[in-house]
């Protein structure tokens, strides 16, 4: 499986409309576990922003996709979205802002990313999906699984900001967040 660029085919995602409830929301007051398995709370007063995007899932080199994985709109580009985060973390810091990663994989899942892309930003796990049914964040499901819609937050001292929803494409996203953060 090649993880380094998108399928030609791919599909865009449209605007559902599933986000349209969150702006000026409040965080709220939940801890997630990170890829260490250390809980982070997410609902906190600190000055600087958190870019918190979140993702359906990254592919492992070891694990075959879902099926039909590339057919579901806005399902693939993980890897792609979180390395092109990776790549400007030092522009979104000078920002005073912090990039955060949610997706409902494993922590173990989160690690193996983590460690294999060196992604210096925490990544977190929302497997209960304490995280969506809170905020009543967008989802899919294939089989059993439950995966939230790529989205990203700009939280500023626990409130929503800004909602980006839907992205497309994933890889060229966070140019489009390092916009907005330049002018707010």
């Amino acid at each position: 499986m090649e993880y380094s660029k998108l399928p030609r085919d791919l599909s865009a995602p449209i605007n559902d409309g599933a986000c349209n409830h969150l702006n000026n929301s409040i965080l709220p007051d939940i801890s997630l576990p990170n890829q260490y398995g250390n809980l982070l709370k997410l609902n906190r007063l600190d000055t600087f922003r958190i870019v918190l995007y979140c993702f359906p899932m990254t592919g492992r080199p070891d694990r075959a996709l879902p099926n039909d994985w590339n057919l579901i709109p806005g399902a693939s580009g993980c890897t792609l979205q979180t390395l092109s985060i990776r790549n400007k973390y030092d522009e979104i810091i000078s920002l005073n802002s912090v990039p955060i990663g949610v997706s409902t994989q494993s922590v173990e899942d989160l690690n193996e990313m983590s460690i294999r892309l060196s992604i210096p930003f925490d990544l977190l796990s929302d497997t209960n999906l304490k995280l969506k049914n809170s905020l009543k964040l967008p989802t899919f499901s294939v089989g059993e699984k439950i995966f939230i819609k790529r989205l990203t937050l700009i939280i500023e001292k626990s409130t929503i900001k800004k909602v980006f929803y839907p992205i497309f494409p994933p890889h060229k996203h966070i140019n489009e967040v390092i916009e907005w953060l330049k002018i707010n």
